[in-house]
């Protein structure tokens, strides 16, 4: 990622702004969707730049999620 420069890592032209995207995993017969989870999503081509703290506690969630028996399962993110 190029978060310090501010540059879009995939298409090097745009600008990397604060946003939000959806994030979708997938894993067997299990998909995890959380929606607005907060990203740098850049301006040009729409790639989104999730921080790692943030995709550690989904990753947990999601896991989570699997254990308790879910095959599916689609949430709102909610900062902790």
């Amino acid at each position: 990622m190029s978060e310090k420069s501010g540059r879009c890592a995939l298409c090097h032209r745009g600008r990397l702004e604060p946003g939000h995207t959806t994030l979708t995993l997938e894993r067997g017969d299990v998909t995890f969707v959380v929606k607005q989870v907060p990203a740098l999503v850049c301006d040009t081509c729409g790639k989104a730049y999730i921080e790692a703290n943030v995709t550690e506690r989904l990753f947990r969630d999601a896991e989570k999620s699997a254990a308790q028996g879910a095959e599916v399962e689609i949430r709102r993110y909610i900062a902790a």
